[in-house]
């Protein structure tokens, strides 16, 4: 029995989330084109028979600009140490940044294993996968370099035969059929912040949250209570819509992806509320769960 803890690390919107979601084979965090979606740490567990792998995805690290950057940047950058093996993903499509090397100045204070993942090769030709792989070496002695597309499922199953050699524990942390450790509440704030995104894009800037403040599970049916968080009112009527159309769009949509989820109805009410400058407040930082370290 092998088992251990991997971070995944890298600049918004490389596809962190996606390859979580592909390597656990279900959903356990939201994707969406808007960079930054992931504010939180999320865990993903990955089972074999003899292997336990606990996936933690990472908000991705940007140059903070509020309270709230500052907050996600601290949880990611806690996580390069002490841990099993450090996955630093990187958008093969868009070429190196300075975010990158940002990170890379990160990785150097770290002793744990890093293997360097070239995410979204299926948009780039093999010379240029080469030639990336090349300019990474230069900048810091990466373990291993595994090539993958996780949207296309593309060299996925080597990069998990990758981290198997660094796993040092033999126990196993989590009961072999749970996939994440992420609470109900989380995962159902998580669906509609998604779905939000998904029907505005552009619309609606990325200073919106959401927060559950009602969950009853019942045999057949879950009731679901959401409050949608933004900073100001005219955001909040965008959000609504003509006649409530919008927000009534987002509740389809969020009711449909949940009742895949509980695998049973569910009876969601979704409510849109003002909280000026919530990104800088502490008591709306930790109780949406942005945990400070």
């Amino acid at each position: 029995m092998r088992s251990g803890f991997v971070s995944l690390i890298g600049r918004p919107n490389v596809g962190k989330s996606t390859l979580l979601n592909t390597i656990i084979n279900e959903k356990v965090a939201i994707t969406s084109k808007v960079a930054g979606t992931t504010r939180n740490i999320i865990q993903g567990i990955y089972n074999e028979s003899d292997y336990q792998i606990v996936f933690i995805d990472t908000p991705g690290i940007i140059r903070p600009i509020n309270k709230l950057g500052r907050v996600t940047n601290k949880q990611a950058l806690s996580l390069v140490k002490d841990i099993d093996c450090l996955l630093f993903v990187v958008d093969a499509s868009t070429g190196l940044g300075k975010g990158d090397k940002f990170i890379i100045d990160v990785l150097k204070k770290t002793n744990s294993p890093v293997v360097l993942v070239l995410n979204k090769i299926d948009k780039i030709s093999d010379e240029d996968i080469i030639l990336m792989i090349n300019e990474y070496k230069d900048l810091y002695p990466f373990s291993d370099i595994v090539p993958v597309s996780a949207l296309k499922n593309d060299n996925v199953e080597r990069l998990i035969k990758v981290i198997k050699k660094y796993l040092k524990d033999d126990v196993r942390y989590f009961d072999p059929n749970i996939k994440t450790s992420n609470s109900p509440y989380f995962m159902v704030s998580e669906i509609v912040r998604e779905k939000l995104f998904d029907t505005l894009m552009e619309e609606v800037p990325h200073s919106l949250t959401c927060h559950t403040v009602m969950f009853e599970e019942k045999k057949d049916i879950v009731n679901i209570g959401v409050d949608i968080i933004v900073d100001r009112d005219n955001i909040k009527k965008i959000i609504i819509g003509k006649k409530g159309e919008r927000l009534k769009e987002v509740g389809i949509k969020s009711r449909l992806d949940l009742e895949n989820y509980f695998k049973k109805k569910v009876y969601l009410e979704l409510f849109v509320k003002t909280v000026k400058n919530w990104k800088d407040k502490e008591k709306y930082i930790k109780e949406l769960g942005f945990l400070d370290f």
